[in-house]
Parts: C-alpha cells; structure tokens; sequence
C-alpha cells in the first residue's frame, strides 16, 4: 500500500550576492514561515563558519527566532558540527530553546568541522576532537536526558528536556553511530551522495532498539527546485551550481546570481565533479520532477524527505515551496 512520507526543509541561510546578511535572515524567516504554511515536518538549519553567503554560523540563535516567527512546524539544527562545541553548552543551548518552543525541537549533530583549519583553530578547537564524536553525543543524550540527578554538573536548562538527537553523515561511520545508539539517521544525500546506498543498508542492518527508537529511521537530503516550467527552474538552479565550483576552487562571496551560461564559468572537469556531488537533485515543474522523485523514494525507501534551495532569488524560493504540495510524496510499504 502507498504511504505518504513527510516533507521538511534544510536551510543554509543564503545571503544573495550584493545583500546584507540582515536581508539573507528576513527571507531565511519569510521561507521558514512559507514551509510551515505549506504544511513542512521540518525546518532545519545547518552551521557552517567563515562563508560570507551563509548566515547561520550562530545557529541556535537563529533557530530561536525562527521558533518565534512560527508556531507549529518543528525547528532544529541540521547539523550542529559537535567537534566545535562542548556537549554542556549544546545541550543548555538546546534545552534552552525547548523551553521556549516545546516539543518542536530538534538537534542534529555532525562529526565535520564545517569549516577550514584556520577558522577550527580560532574557535579553540583541534582537528582531533572530532575523534571524540560517539563519546560526545553519548555525554550530550546523558545531559539532555532524565539521569543526571545528583550529578555534579547538570544542563540547566537541558536536563529531562530529551530534545530528540539525531545523527547525520555521508559516510558509513555516522551510519553505524546512528545504528549502536539507536538513534534517527539523516544521509547528507543532497551534495555528498557516494555512499548513500552502503550507509543506509549499514544503518537498517546494524540498528539496535533503544529508548529513543524502536525501529531504523532515515531521513535523505535532496536538492528541490520547482518551477512552472523546467527552464526556469535549472536557471535559478545555476546559483548552487556556481557555489559549489567557488566551494571546490576555495574561493568565498555571496550567494552567486543565476546565469545562463554555466559553460563559460565551469570547466567540463567541474562540471562532471559538480553534476556527481548534486546528482540528488529534482530540478523542474512539478510534471517533469515527480517520476524522478518517486523512482528514487521507491528505491530508497527513507521514511522521511528533507530538501534544500540554496539559490539566489528569493521569489524561486518561495514559489517552489509553494508548489511542494502537488507532489506525490509517496512510498510502497
């Protein structure tokens, strides 16, 4: 039988090329209010540091005033980048905002820096912290959960709140992670898709129950970007293309304009590199886009979707979020 599976929304907060980043966070807010009118699961938002077109480097700063210009769709981090902070203060930070918000928290929680050496050095941080990964997320559940009566040193607030965690990754070690603790799992599919089949095979196979779940769940990433007609929507598609050559080249700026012209900006190299790490993605009308979509739910089988649009015009943005309802969002149970 068909099963219809819940649709959320990744943001990186873009701050389009000529705008202030005061600007980038009043569409962030204005797209998070669009996802939760068209009836999104999800409003997750990810850290990154040192990259001029993304404004959510303060993450749960800006989750928390999301949670204030919204009021139902649930609201988290995808991903809080662990090795960059002590557990204790996530875990208050968290708590904090589920004191405000209620059960519409989430904290996803990634092993990558999210960042260069340079900007890892000036958060006081060392590449080897991200070794500590499984122990901190294990010290991070103890502090947001129901045992830390008579501890010496507690998550205030954080302790009993039990915001929910999830692991995220791209690789085979998050997977299994996610697995041992028995824990929700969401594969970064939409710009890192290599190991997507072995990494969620490991994560079904290997799963164990726990307090937190009884049974494997997993999330994908995929870029989504509809649009009345096919050609505007791979237009407006080319700002996360011409990212993602700047990313590879290690140049920074803003969140680029489309173009019209990808070949006089890519090499046919970065192209090929360009197409593989974002061949997770749905491109199109709605028409064009869905038998893709639903041939790779059918294969997947995730019980949850989570996209992303990280392009320059605000107005595409939006108008794909409001196009998100005519999909057929289903799997075969």
């Amino acid at each position: 039988m068909n099963h219809t599976i819940p649709l959320s929304f990744l943001d990186l907060a873009p701050v389009p090329e000529g705008q202030s980043i005061a600007t980038g966070i009043a569409q962030t807010i204005e797209t998070a209010q669009q996802a939760e009118k068209f009836g999104l699961n999800r409003y997750w938002m990810a850290e990154h540091h040192n990259m001029p077109g993304i404004a959510s480097a303060a993450t749960s700063v800006l989750l928390s005033h999301i949670g204030s210009q919204t009021s139902r769709i649930r609201i988290g981090s995808g991903g809080v980048m662990l090795p960059n902070h002590a557990p204790l203060v996530i875990a208050e930070q968290f708590g904090t905002l589920q004191a405000l918000y209620g059960d519409r928290i989430d904290l996803g929680l990634g092993r990558a820096p999210g960042t260069d050496g340079a900007t890892f050095q000036a958060l006081r941080r060392q590449m080897k912290d991200a070794e500590r990964f499984p122990q901190d997320v294990q010290e991070l559940l103890y502090f947001l959960g129901n045992d830390t009566d008579g501890s010496p040193v507690q998550a205030f607030p954080g302790a009993k709140s039990n915001v929910p965690i999830w692991i995220l990754g791209s690789s085979l070690f998050g997977a299994t992670l996610a697995a041992h603790l028995g824990l929700p799992y969401s594969f970064a599919s939409h710009f890192a898709p290599q190991m997507l089949e072995q990494a969620i095979s490991a994560y079904r196979e290997q799963f164990k129950p726990s307090k937190y779940l009884d049974k494997p769940y997993v999330m994908l990433a995929a870029n989504l970007l509809l649009a009345d007609d096919d050609e505007t929507a791979e237009y407006h598609f080319t700002s996360a293309q011409q990212s993602f050559v700047r990313l590879r080249r290690g140049e920074t700026g803003q969140m680029p304009k489309p173009t019209y012209d990808m070949d006089s900006i890519w090499s046919p190299t970065e192209r090929m590199m360009v197409d593989k790490a974002l061949s997770v993605s749905f491109i199109g009308s709605v028409e064009s886009v869905q038998p893709k979509l639903a041939g790779f739910l059918a294969r997947y089988q995730p019980d949850e979707l989570i996209v992303t649009a990280n392009v320059y015009d605000q107005a595409a943005r939006l108008r794909s979020l409001e196009l998100t309802p005519e999909l057929n969002l289903f799997t075969l149970q």
